[in-house]
């Protein structure tokens, strides 16, 4: 048997069929639809944006803006503008690939910028940190002990950016840390050298020590390395050598801890069974082990 339903029944069925399928579809359209709050936004405001978010230190969200008003505007000074920010809030990120990837396209884009000699230092900023991990952040580790292809590059940077720019607002800074990051080099070499020379191997490290005097000269490791040639050519049996070195060492550095025989002052080895105790280098001549 059939229910009969009156006509305004039936209308009004029918009228809450139509809204619930409306609602529906719109909900499934909301589901797959790729919302971007950004999108159609005009160039002034979307810049706007990303500066707000840079100044409260969102860099993710500063860098999410910034993309979306490459994308949408190509071409003009908010272009030029958002690339700069966008490579400083991949560099707070430490998203240092991306951050090197946007300042080359930069470069390459607008090579006579007015603001290229800052690009130079954010590269060289960004080199420098490439390879600070969490973990030499924790434990201190020695960062001349690690790989030093990054720091290399960051001190080409730096070099171009005073050999380019050399009255730059940023080539002061730039000639600061290029005096640190060579200072790290030569820590390399007179670590290298003292491997050596503990392990007996006195020619090795003669060599490390002269290439780091060639190399770096007047680095804060340069009495050190004059220091290890007098171990090495004494060690070796050359005495003219080795009293030559002694006078210059006893000259430039008469303190120096080799001349009262507390240096090189290797760490204890029990100490490398705590991973809590972080690296201690044979130059550092203290009481704490």
């Amino acid at each position: 048997m059939s229910v009969r339903l009156s006509p305004l029944r039936r209308a009004i069925l029918l009228l809450l069929v139509i809204v619930l399928t409306t609602s529906g579809c719109a909900r499934i359209k909301g589901v797959f639809k790729d919302e971007d709050e950004n999108e159609g936004v005009p160039v002034e405001e979307l810049y706007d944006k990303g500066q707000g978010q840079m100044r409260n230190g969102n860099w993710s969200g500063a860098t999410v803006t910034y993309r979306r008003l490459l994308a949408q505007y190509p071409y003009g000074p908010y272009t030029e503008q958002a690339l700069m920010e966008t490579a400083f809030a991949q560099f707070k990120m430490g998203d240092n690939e991306e951050a090197i990837s946007t300042i080359d396209r930069f470069l390459r884009t607008y090579p006579t910028h007015k603001n290229t000699p800052y690009m130079y230092y954010l590269r060289g900023l960004v080199n420098s940190n490439r390879d600070t991990v969490f973990l030499q952040r924790v434990w201190k580790l020695d960062a001349s002990r690690r790989d030093l292809a990054t720091p290399n590059q960051a001190f080409s940077d730096f070099n171009t950016l005073l050999e380019r720019y050399p009255s730059s607002r940023y080539a002061d800074d730039a000639r600061q840390r290029m005096v640190a990051l060579r200072n790290m080099f030569a820590r390399h070499e007179i670590e290298t050298a003292l491997y050596y020379l503990r392990r007996d191997a006195w020619i090795a490290a003669a060599e490390r020590a002269t290439y780091l005097l060639e190399t770096y000269p007047q680095s804060e490791f340069q009495n050190d390395a004059v220091a290890v040639l007098v171990a090495a050519y004494t060690e070796l049996g050359n005495e003219t050598l080795a009293a030559d070195a002694r006078r210059v060492l006893e000259q430039n550095e008469p303190g120096h801890p080799y001349l009262a025989g507390d240096w090189p002052n290797y760490p204890w080895n029990v100490r490398k069974l705590n991973p809590f105790a972080g690296e201690r280098s044979a130059i550092e001549n203290d009481a704490r082990d």
